[in-house]
């Protein structure tokens, strides 16, 4: 609030503009609204890493948050909801976190493996692979393409078509392309755990590599 020297001042107002508009007002409150909606998903994954899928109940979510229940159901109709909007955000920050496209085919498969590695060795998806909750499970990481995969299929697609540009990638439609490389990587992750005892790591990753590049070779 702009005090009773500035009122008197209104040359120094329009040098240094108002302190605060109807424009500044919205940024803030959808600034809190961010930070409400991102307290809600970490309270989510702590509770999922803690406790596991079946103990996410939208009351203590809304707990740990420190909002009300209504407050997150009028973001989220329920703890369903919740965890898919969470494993959104955190599968497009591990998307952003690595590069994607390179100039060559080396490159785009390392980026993808990386993706891969970290992804598998995420807290709250390792929570989700662990819980035995195939319900969740299917419905978030297999059974539809959500937010989530239809961000890394985009990124996947540009990595493609940069490197089928550069000449290393074999030719075909991207996007296909891209679903094909998701489809390899995203079994390869769930999976890890099944075969860790004959593929440690530095196989895993050796071999997951050699797939992927074989599959884009021209």
């Amino acid at each position: 609030m702009s005090s009773s020297n500035e009122l008197h001042e209104p040359t120094a107002e329009r040098a240094t503009g108002p302190v605060a508009g109807p424009a500044a007002e919205r940024g803030t409150e959808r600034a809190a609204e961010r930070g409400t909606d991102d307290a809600i998903l970490d309270a989510a994954a702590e509770l999922i890493v803690q406790l596991g899928v079946g103990r996410a109940q939208l009351a203590e979510i809304a707990r740990r948050a420190g909002v009300s229940r209504p407050t997150v159901y009028r973001r989220w109709p329920d703890v369903r909801a919740v965890i898919g909007a969470l494993l959104t955000r955190e599968i497009a920050a591990t998307r952003d976190a690595v590069r994607l496209t390179g100039t060559d085919r080396g490159a785009f498969v390392d980026g993808v493996v990386e993706v891969a590695v970290r992804l598998r060795d995420h807290p709250v998806l390792g929570a989700l692979l662990r819980s035995g909750d195939s319900d969740t499970l299917f419905e978030y990481v297999v059974d539809r393409l959500g937010a989530s995969q239809r961000g890394l299929l985009e990124a996947l697609r540009s990595g493609i078509e940069q490197g089928q540009r550069h000449g290393s990638i074999r030719a075909g439609e991207p996007l296909e392309l891209a679903a094909m490389v998701l489809l390899i990587a995203q079994s390869t992750v769930q999976s890890h755990r099944m075969v860790a005892p004959v593929l440690p790591e530095e196989a895993w990753r050796r071999e997951l590599a050699r797939a992927l590049d074989g599959y884009l070779a021209p």
